[in-house]
């Protein structure tokens, strides 16, 4: 019976070692893919030859406005035919706007701080200013629809506000993000109860053309409150030496005149807007792609987001304006856009 007993134990101590050995060989292999995939992000992110080359330019400040769809606007599809029967969330579309102009700008103003060492987004000195109470949601009120820009979405700035917004006061933010172009289209379609977005001109549109209204407490639809700044990024050779161009206009006629690639947006966003006034006039380029056929050996229209746009840039050694904010979000996670 005793060595029935011996054996049993022997046999058990045996296969407890040969389990603890697997657990380590199986340890060991987690670790080294562990240190394998951090090794390979790091190669990652050095293979992005892409950075910034101009910035800080009086010309390249991009600036960020609210505004609240008006629930009598004449609403119209993509075709321009009418949209009826449209219900929006008035009440929470003011509420997230007194957020983000309450509480929310001083969460904004430090966005980004802790991880790039350098604030992403500023506030304008006259910005609107909140201090409305803001109510509870409702089953009525619970579900608003923002329509916004890529760049507050691609750089976090969105995900680092909304879910404060959405913890403290029961409201769930549905986002949808385009260019601005889009985004406004979106709104005046009728699915969105307010807009996020920087292109002045088709936001002046906007609220001539009936599709804003004031908030409770506010003396104008566009309610404009930050700002940051444009980059112009390219290969690190900058082989249009646009380092050293005088400003961020001679800096695009240097690419223009040296046929260095560009990549463009080509989507109406705000970034194509602001692309758009900085090529010399004598190009004649604006969104009509008439007036860049005779430069396509050079000049690359993509119609994308601003991430699609930056991986097409860092893959042909191609030059690029984007918002700070989603460069610097896409060159730290490596070259992708979460």
């Amino acid at each position: 019976m005793l060595k029935k007993f011996l054996a049993i134990i022997t046999v058990s101590s045996i296969a407890l070692g040969l389990v603890a050995c697997g657990n380590k060989q199986q340890a060991s292999a987690t670790t080294e893919t562990t240190v394998a995939a951090t090794e390979a992000a790091k190669e990652t992110k050095a293979s992005i030859n892409l950075e910034i080359l101009k910035e800080q330019d009086d010309s390249m400040i991009n600036t960020y406005t609210l505004l609240a769809v008006n629930d009598k606007a004449p609403f119209v599809n993509a075709d321009g035919a009418a949209v009826n029967d449209v219900k929006l969330n008035t009440a929470g579309a003011d509420a997230l706007i007194n957020f983000m102009l309450g509480e929310g700008e001083d969460l904004a103003a430090k966005f980004g701080y802790d991880q790039y060492g350098e604030y992403l987004f500023y506030l304008l000195d006259t910005a609107p200013k909140s201090s409305a109470t803001i109510p509870q949601a409702t089953d009525e009120t619970k579900t608003i629809r923002l329509s916004t820009t890529t760049s507050v979405k691609d750089s976090g700035l969105l995900s680092y506000l909304l879910p404060v917004f959405e913890n403290k006061y029961g409201y769930k933010v549905e986002v949808y993000s385009a260019g601005t172009g889009k985004s406004i289209a979106n709104a005046k379609a009728g699915n969105a109860d307010l807009i996020l977005v920087h292109a002045k001109k088709q936001e002046e549109t906007f609220v001539a053309d009936g599709f804003a209204r004031v908030v409770d407490g506010f003396n104008s639809e566009r309610l404009s409150y930050m700002y940051n700044f444009f980059v112009l990024c390219g290969p690190k050779e900058d082989p249009a030496n646009v380092k050293g161009a005088a400003d961020v206009k001679a800096a695009f006629k240097a690419i223009a005149d040296g046929k260095f690639l560009f990549v463009s947006r080509g989507d109406k966003s705000g970034t194509h807007t602001k692309e758009l006034s900085l090529w010399p006039e004598e190009l004649g380029i604006t969104d009509d792609p008439k007036t860049f056929e005779q430069y396509q050996d050079w000049y690359i229209s993509s119609n994308a987001g601003m991430g699609v746009c930056l991986t097409q840039a860092a893959e042909r050694g191609a030059y690029i304006l984007s918002d700070k904010a989603t460069f610097l979000t896409f060159k730290a996670n490596g070259g992708v856009i979460k």
